[in-house]
């Protein structure tokens, strides 16, 4: 099971964004490539507070995670779980100031290795039915996605020497500064365009069109984004890939109304089903389902049936299927119905006596929600 982000960072829950922020930077220079040469355990945890502040700097994303935990960003392969060297150097370097010699551009730092600039990410949105939600789904999407052009050849760039930023030091009256920007010429990619077939653009890219499988968890919620890892747009050189990120979509159900993981369905019954008890089919997000209604059953009834409803994205079991009795008072009555009821007036049977275990609608709504 993965730990938690809070704990990873060793910030409270209700921590603010400059503790975060104080946290993530002190574990990230602990933690640090370059402090730690070949330790991968130390690797490892430079990865996971990284991924930490990746969701909890965000506001968005933080509100998701703590109602929905890890599954919010990963279901199904998805999230911060598949970040790498160059995602982490290329998001979160101005948080390092000059804590490593001054620039933070890259994997190793100031350790002479090529940066490795990361192509834009593309963004899509996904519309779910609630049978969909409900399963989970795979989807064949379209995307029309940056690669790099066949034939195309870069070089280093002569400027910064393949680092993709260039240095420089500045006299001042507390010693000698030494800053890092980004490369004038190459704009931190550390490679430039060497030869450019004729169809490519002025970084060697052009645009296809990529059929791309998405997983989807069961269980989503309208408005979740989720992150399939490399299948954004292509970078220059030797460049990674950005990511595609699926927006959520929630597509309303014709008789189903989703509260959480719970569903609810208004049943609407005449007064002769009420009177004399019947067996419905009514209709579940997984197919059909009977119900017995009993002899004598009363308007706002609701029926509780259990794990009938979506699957909570964490595991922790399905909701329920909430059955909302109406009963359907006709708006005409034939001649013969009329004096039928006005009998029932003053029938003694059809004069109401609730009994006390018959809760009234606002002790059902209470029940509902408790």
């Amino acid at each position: 099971m993965k730990k938690d982000f809070y704990e990873i960072l060793g910030v409270p829950r209700n921590a603010d964004e400059a503790t975060i922020k104080k946290a993530y930077r002190k574990k990230a220079i602990e933690f640090h490539p370059d402090k730690n040469p070949g330790n991968k355990e130390a690797e490892e945890q430079f990865k996971l507070a990284a991924e930490a502040y990746e969701v909890l700097s965000d506001p968005q994303k933080r509100a998701k995670y703590d109602q929905y935990g890890h599954q919010a960003f990963e279901g199904g392969g998805f999230g911060g779980g598949n970040m790498n060297m160059d995602d982490i150097f290329s998001q979160f370097g101005d948080i390092f100031g000059s804590a490593f010699g001054g620039g933070f551009g890259g994997f190793g730092g100031g350790g002479g290795q090529q940066r490795r600039v990361k192509g834009s990410n593309l963004r899509i949105k996904v519309r779910l039915t609630l049978e969909e939600i409900a399963n989970g789904v795979e989807k064949k999407i379209k995307v029309k996605r940056k690669v790099q052009a066949p034939g195309v050849r870069y070089k280093t760039c002569g400027t910064c020497n393949g680092q993709g930023q260039v240095m420089r030091v500045t006299n001042t009256i507390l010693g000698r500064m030494q800053s890092a920007s980004t490369c004038p010429t190459c704009g931190g990619a550390g490679q430039i365009l060497e030869n450019r077939p004729a169809n490519a653009d002025a970084q060697g890219m052009i645009v296809n069109d990529e059929t791309v499988s998405i997983k989807i968890p069961a269980g989503v919620v309208d408005g979740m984004q989720l992150k399939v890892s490399n299948k954004g747009n292509d970078a220059p050189g030797n460049g990674i890939p950005g990511d595609l990120l699926v927006a959520i979509e929630e597509v309303e159900h014709d008789t189903l109304k989703r509260e959480g993981e719970n569903l609810h369905l208004d049943l609407y019954i005449s007064f002769a089903e009420a009177a004399l008890g019947v067996s419905k089919d009514i209709e579940a997000v997984n197919g059909k389902v009977r119900i017995k209604l009993e002899e004598g059953i009363q308007s706002g009834k609701i029926l509780r049936l259990k794990g009938k409803g979506v699957p909570n994205i964490n595991g922790y079991g399905n909701g329920d299927l909430l059955v909302h009795v109406n009963v359907w008072t006709p708006k005409t009555l034939t001649k013969e119905q009329r004096i039928f009821f006005e009998k029932a007036l003053t029938d003694e049977n059809f004069i109401p006596h609730p009994e006390k275990s018959e809760k009234s609608f606002f002790e059902k709504v209470k029940d509902m929600f408790s």
